[in-house]
């Protein structure tokens, strides 16, 4: 029975934060029961408040699951997809770029980049394709 209790409380703790609040017993009191008459929580009241107040309340972004290998290759997809499409942004930058500018120091980076992500892309294929 206490284990349970002690996952429940885990499991608490890495969901909600604990935050002390310091009012007057009188306006304390006159809360609790307030709140007591609307037959809702005192902690619901408090996080529809500062809600309310400062919007500080955001969803958490949950982590990605990456545990199976399918969800790994689907990752890796995605990201191959879009060094794709910056590699080809970046070509078509290189591209479209003046020749005067040809011989500078700011082409040979994006040429740089092109061939870094070429390599880049090529490494995860090699990845994704591993059995």
């Amino acid at each position: 029975m206490e284990s349970a209790a002690n996952a429940t409380d885990i499991q608490l703790r890495a969901t909600y934060t604990q935050v002390k609040v310091s009012v007057d017993c009188e306006i304390a009191s006159a809360f609790k029961e307030a709140c007591a008459a609307s037959n809702v929580s005192m902690a619901a009241e408090l996080s529809r408040f500062m809600v309310d107040y400062s919007g500080c309340l955001v969803k958490r972004k949950v982590a990605p699951d990456y545990t199976t290998r399918r969800r790994r290759r689907t990752a890796i997809k995605t990201i191959i997809k879009q060094l794709e499409q910056i590699k080809a942004n970046e070509e078509t930058s290189l591209n479209n770029m003046p020749e005067n500018l040809q011989s500078s120091e700011a082409y040979d980076v994006a040429e740089e980049a092109v061939a870094s992500l070429e390599e880049a892309i090529e490494v995860l294929n090699a990845f994704w394709m591993v059995p």
